[in-house]
């Protein structure tokens, strides 16, 4: 097969712990060729998508891990598979990205995940879909209700719709101490819509990731436990990962929206669970695969490979 992956540039990637490498791995090691581009080389020329595409070729070093081609516009449907796996923030150039890619598969181009999938599922706002598994939450822009929410939970979280890897999370307390500031700060006077949650104690033993590939429940999750003090167990908040079983829960949630999200076109997803809560659907690029398989053994790569050609 010929895979196209849209991603970062690839000299960001930290290839140690990244997923879309792990993918790139397997995906090589299966005899599949490997493209790469990214959102700002996709463009529309009057007929179809188009994208500047490079071929490239690992090299199985640690430092220049692969090796390069020059980019050469090629129409999408000419690839078996075009992989998204761009990072947020989901802002307004990767909506665009989403309309071109979703013009691209009416040329034939088959993509995972689904663009209009990913368009419809904001990362923090899908969970309002599956309410039976969420803790108590409140979406809103109106800073006096958010200030009621806190009155009634006393120790709250508060959440930007459109961040990443933790960021621009703040814990309020039953004292209310800046509470003013949070508020004002994420909805920018009453101007942003934001998320808030009561607080859920269990966050100490972990933010579980849990992964499901074409509906399906990777047996593993990778727990990541805030450190030094932290309300945030995200890695990119210096989160430490542990690779555990999923619990009964973790799988109750998972089964329950593995075929639903899965009938939506999201091939890969990311459910983030704290003790009995879901509080993420994780759909642009979700992560964790190698921390998962160092850690158990189990391949997940190898999963998503196999759901993949299993797709074509």
């Amino acid at each position: 097969m010929k895979i196209a992956f849209v991603t970062d540039p690839l000299e960001s990637f930290k290839i140690v712990k990244d997923s879309t490498y792990a993918m790139m791995i397997e995906a090589a090691g299966r005899g599949h060729d490997l493209y790469v581009f990214g959102h700002g080389d996709l463009l529309f020329d009057g007929h179809e998508v188009k994208a500047g595409v490079s071929r490239i070729t690992l090299t199985g070093q640690a430092e220049h891990w692969y090796q390069q081609q020059a980019p050469v516009l090629k129409s999408l449907n000419e690839f078996d598979a075009v992989v998204e796996r761009t990072d947020p923030p989901f802002d307004m150039e990767y909506i665009y990205a989403t309309y071109m890619l979703e013009h691209a598969e009416t040329h034939g181009a088959r993509v995972f995940n689904r663009p209009g999938a990913i368009r419809s599922h904001n990362e923090k706002f899908a969970i309002t879909g599956f309410t039976q598994f969420i803790a108590p939450t409140l979406v809103t822009s109106d800073m006096l209700r958010i200030r009621s929410f806190h009155e009634q939970h006393k120790d709250v979280i508060l959440k930007p719709l459109d961040g990443m890897g933790g960021a621009g999370i703040f814990r309020i307390g039953a004292d209310g101490l800046n509470l003013g500031s949070a508020i004002e700060i994420l909805t920018h006077h009453g101007q942003r819509t934001i998320m808030v949650q009561r607080y859920i104690p269990e966050i100490t033993q972990g933010d579980r990731r849990v992964l499901l590939i074409a509906g399906k429940v990777v047996p593993y999750c990778l727990a990541r436990v805030p450190q030094a003090g932290e309300v945030r167990g995200n890695l990119a908040a210096g989160g430490l990962g542990v690779a555990m079983p999923i619990s009964d829960r973790e799988r109750e949630i998972a089964e329950a929206l593995g075929p639903i999200l899965f009938e939506r076109g999201l091939l890969l997803v990311g459910l983030d669970v704290i003790g009995q809560y879901l509080t993420e659907v994780n759909v642009t690029s979700p992560t964790c695969f190698q921390e998962i398989t160092q850690q158990t053994g189990f391949n997940v790569a190898g999963m998503f490979l196999d759901e993949l050609e299993r797709a074509m």
